[in-house]
């Protein structure tokens, strides 16, 4: 987390103005450490993702590997059917498709003494990248490695070509993330 000394709680003053990123609203929540955010990558199991073809905006929540560099640099693997809406918009992008996506974990429901003040308690990364088909198999075989590790706790899974060559991969190479985390309040004890 954020050291909250150096940090305001709120940054409801600012506004979002063409061109530049907005910093998150609630300072107090931000987590800026690239091992933390590795962390709530790592506890998540479904990545939804969102982007614009000729049929409007959609979203789709899809299982996925990841690859998480010291630097805070994240690109998740994905697979898809080799036909479909998604790798038609990729390859409509001509293989660089904009996307946003979105991952939360421990998630739960914070009670409130009234309804308004009812609450959620979790952690999220979001993001901004681009989604393009991996063409090189090599690359291909081991995204589908890490979605198997990632997802079934199953390293080292072999796949021949033939199964490579089944599915289509493609990645999302991460421009911009943030995270936060909202954790359970303390027990109150009277």
């Amino acid at each position: 987390m954020t050291d909250m000394r150096d940090t305001p709680t709120r940054r409801n003053h600012e506004r979002t103005v063409a061109g530049e990123r907005r910093r998150m609203r609630r300072a107090d929540r931000e987590v800026t450490d690239a091992s933390a955010i590795a962390g709530i990558v790592a506890a998540c199991r479904i990545v939804r993702v969102s982007y614009v073809d000729v049929e409007g905006l959609t979203i789709v929540p899809m299982n996925f590997g990841y690859k998480f560099e010291n630097d805070g640099t994240l690109t998740l693997y994905l697979h898809s059917a080799p036909v479909g809406r998604k790798l038609d918009a990729i390859r409509a992008a001509s293989n660089a498709l904009a996307v946003a996506f979105e991952m939360e974990t421990d998630c739960a429901v914070v009670e409130g003494r009234t309804p308004c003040n009812w609450s959620e308690a979790f952690k999220s990364v979001i993001g901004n990248g681009t989604a393009s088909i991996v063409t090189d198999l090599a690359e291909a075989r081991h995204g589908l490695q890490l979605l198997m590790a990632h997802q079934a706790g199953a390293d080292h899974v072999e796949f021949t070509d033939r199964q490579v060559g089944s599915v289509t991969v493609w990645k999302i190479e991460a421009d911009r993330l943030t995270a936060k985390i909202h954790d359970m309040p303390a027990p109150h004890h009277p």
